[in-house]
């Protein structure tokens, strides 16, 4: 027998799972900006011309890579609807903060294809959230603007804890580690006074509360009960 047929079966079988997997290594280690079809080929150990096979550009696997992690975060059913996104919101959370570079993906990609052609798991969470929402009682359209407040909310906490996790963390004093020292102490006197509890910043308690207070508000505006609005004023 030949050492390149040797060689040859000792060669992982390539597939769309395996290009993505190592593209979200890639992504992970280095960046998004280092994910490019020869450094994917380079790191599977490939011609790069063999992966188009998988994905036909770099485009593809930017939404191969929205479809992979989002794919990972489920939306149990169940009768408690706030109980429910809070805790998809900690899954999302978890996501993030384990696939960091990721994460402006995940925001922005999605808005780059209309909602139709998009990849089927990028879209999945929306129909079950919408699911839940009905189930537990809300209209459709009520439901939609359950979602959209919820993922806005959502998208920009993780994005806002992100850059708080840049911020060196080797810096004791909260003034000089935030950069606050640079702001005029008359014109921005509560943000300065601000500095310790920006500092101390608990991702998971900021997302509960950022939580409470739009779930409590929604549940106020819009009525489950009945899928109605109650009457103003």
């Amino acid at each position: 027998m030949s050492d390149s047929g040797n060689s040859g079966s000792r060669k992982s079988r390539l597939s769309r799972d395996v290009v993505l997997a190592a593209a979200l290594d890639l992504v992970d280690a280095e960046g998004l900006e280092a994910l490019t079809m020869r450094r994917l080929g380079q790191s599977l150990g490939r011609d790069p011309m063999s992966l188009y096979r998988y994905a036909e550009n770099r485009s593809a696997v930017l939404d191969g890579l929205t479809e992979l992690v989002l794919g990972r975060l489920s939306v149990p059913r169940g009768t408690d609807w706030q109980a429910t996104l809070r805790s998809v919101a900690h899954d999302m959370r978890r996501l993030a903060l384990r696939h960091p570079n990721v994460v402006p993906l995940l925001v922005t990609r999605p808005l780059s294809t209309p909602l139709g052609l998009r990849p089927l798991g990028t879209i999945r969470p929306l129909e079950q959230i919408l699911a839940l929402l009905i189930d537990a009682g809300f209209a459709p359209t009520d439901a939609l603007h359950v979602y959209r407040a919820f993922y806005a909310f959502l998208n920009g906490h993780l994005l806002n804890e992100l850059q708080e996790l840049v911020v060196d963390p080797d810096e004791n004093e909260a003034v000089l580690r935030l950069g606050l020292y640079r702001l005029p102490a008359k014109e921005f006197p509560r943000l300065r006074a601000l500095a310790p509890a920006l500092a101390d910043y608990d991702g998971a308690r900021e997302l509960d509360e950022g939580l409470g207070i739009l779930l409590s508000g929604l549940a106020a505006r819009l009525s489950p009960a009945n899928g109605q609005r109650p009457p103003e004023g």
